[in-house]
């Protein structure tokens, strides 16, 4: 595993070399008509402004949904030159997305470093996700020199498909931390995951780059089923990570805790409690998350062993693996240029098995 694991994270980085360059040209500051360029007088105040902007794209990432767009187009053996746009505005929709998420989590860290709010403050931050989202768009737009008109406009409705179930997703997740729903079903919490994990981060790249690809009705219906297995998989994956992890410092242990997430690990949990500890449970996630004491957040994290249900998560997990895994083998078979092929499949493993 530890070979798989080294090979995952290089064509992770071969991509990202790739992508980058595209991505550090469109957060060049576009030229103005003459009367509404910055003058002098305000350039240190746009300048702030813009190092906020920049800096999510600067930090980078793994970069998993670029490279998942990319090798799915290039298993269809599409040339790479019609792709990296489509791949570059994948990435800039996570940076916007994470600025505009770590603000409505109250985040600390994103990457190993400060998150955006808490070095320009909420306002300058909101607007920075404002405009890489524009940027995204920018982007998608080069598709239509690249790539016949169709093929451009069904891109452009899937991003856009993509991010409003992204943006469904989250505010009911929100909605649910900040009224402290007391329990959720497993049914509820697939809810929630399938926007923002499986659509988002796996069968929404992948359809991304096979509709480059030239994929047909059913084609993109397999990848879309294969892509809720391995998503809610993923999401459990890292559920369980955030309780089990230590992140090399880069995050806090129990985030979702803080946050008051409402995850299938704690859904599970409260189903499970005796009366008084489901009370004490409710108490402590109704508190905000800088009013939550580590003691709190332990005593939870406790019950969640002894109740199993971490446990509970890691058989789910297990369980939707082995049908994505299925399905790919069945299904994906239209995915046959290697080594692309090849590299999904370790990405997979990599997104299963991965430790932090």
């Amino acid at each position: 595993m530890v070979a798989k694991k080294h090979e995952a994270y290089e064509i992770l980085e071969d991509y990202k070399k790739i992508i980058w360059p595209y991505i550090k040209k469109a957060l060049k500051t576009p030229l103005f008509p003459k009367k509404f360029r910055i003058t002098k007088n305000y350039q240190n105040y746009t300048n702030i402004h813009l190092r906020a902007v920049r800096e999510y794209p600067k930090r980078k990432g793994k970069y998993l949904r670029p490279t998942l767009l990319m090798l799915t187009a290039e298993a269809m053996k599409t040339p790479r030159d019609r792709i990296i746009p489509t791949a570059a505005a994948m990435q800039l929709s996570e940076d916007f997305l994470l600025v505009h998420d770590d603000i409505m989590d109250r985040s600390d860290k994103r990457r190993g470093k400060k998150a955006l709010h808490k070095i320009y403050g909420v306002n300058v931050s909101i607007n920075a996700g404002d405009h890489l989202q524009s940027l995204m768009w920018r982007l998608l737009s080069k598709n239509y020199k690249l790539l016949e008109q169709e093929t451009s406009e069904a891109i452009y409705k899937e991003m856009h498909r993509i991010l409003v179930r992204t943006y469904i997703g989250q505010s009911v997740e929100s909605i649910w931390a900040e009224n402290n729903q007391k329990t959720i079903s497993d049914e509820d919490y697939f809810f929630i995951v399938d926007g923002k994990t499986s659509y988002y981060t796996i069968a929404g790249p992948m359809r991304l780059g096979a509709i480059i690809g030239g994929a047909d009705d059913s084609e993109l219906q397999a990848i879309t089923e294969f892509g809720i297995y391995l998503g809610r998989c993923f999401q459990l994956v890292d559920d369980i990570l955030d309780l089990t992890g230590d992140f090399g410092g880069k995050k806090e242990m129990a985030n979702d805790i803080y946050e008051g997430k409402r995850t299938l690990i704690l859904g599970h949990l409260a189903r499970n409690l005796k009366k008084t500890d489901f009370e004490k449970l409710n108490r402590i996630l109704s508190k905000k998350r800088e009013q939550k004491t580590k003691e709190e957040v332990e005593w939870i994290l406790n019950k969640m062993n002894k109740h199993g249900s971490i446990d509970y998560a890691r058989n789910m997990a297990k369980s939707l693996r082995d049908k994505s895994e299925q399905l790919f083998e069945k299904q994906l078979g239209f995915l046959k240029k290697e080594p692309q092929r090849g590299n999904i499949k370790l990405l997979i493993d990599f997104i299963l098995e991965r430790k932090s």
